[in-house]
C-alpha cells in the first residue's frame, strides 16, 4: 500500500486541537508541550512532527490539515 506523508510545523502549531479531533488515528496532543505531533506508531525517526501514514489514511489527514487553523500541516504522496 502506498505511503502518504505528513509534516506537522510544530513552531507555529497553537495546540487547538482540531487535527487531534478530526483524525485521532494520525495526530495527538504531546503531553509535554500541548502541540500537535504524529501519533508514534506513524512517526519517522522519532520526530514529533514527521510521519508516514497508509494510503488509507489521506482523507483524514487531508481534513485535518485543512482544517487547522494556522495551516501547520502539510499532507504529501511519499
Amino acid at each position: 500500500m502506498a505511503k502518504v506523508k505528513v509534516t506537522i510545523d510544530r513552531n507555529t502549531c497553537i495546540g487547538c486541537g482540531v487535527c487531534a479531533n478530526l483524525c485521532p488515528d494520525v495526530f495527538e496532543l504531546n503531553p509535554n508541550d500541548g502541540k500537535s505531533s504524529i501519533v508514534e506508531k506513524f512517526r519517522v525517526g522519532g520526530d514529533l512532527g514527521a510521519g508516514e501514514v497508509d494510503e488509507s489514511l489521506e482523507e483524514c489527514a487531508n481534513s485535518a490539515a485543512g482544517s487547522c487553523p494556522v495551516s501547520a500541516i502539510k499532507v504529501e504522496k511519499a
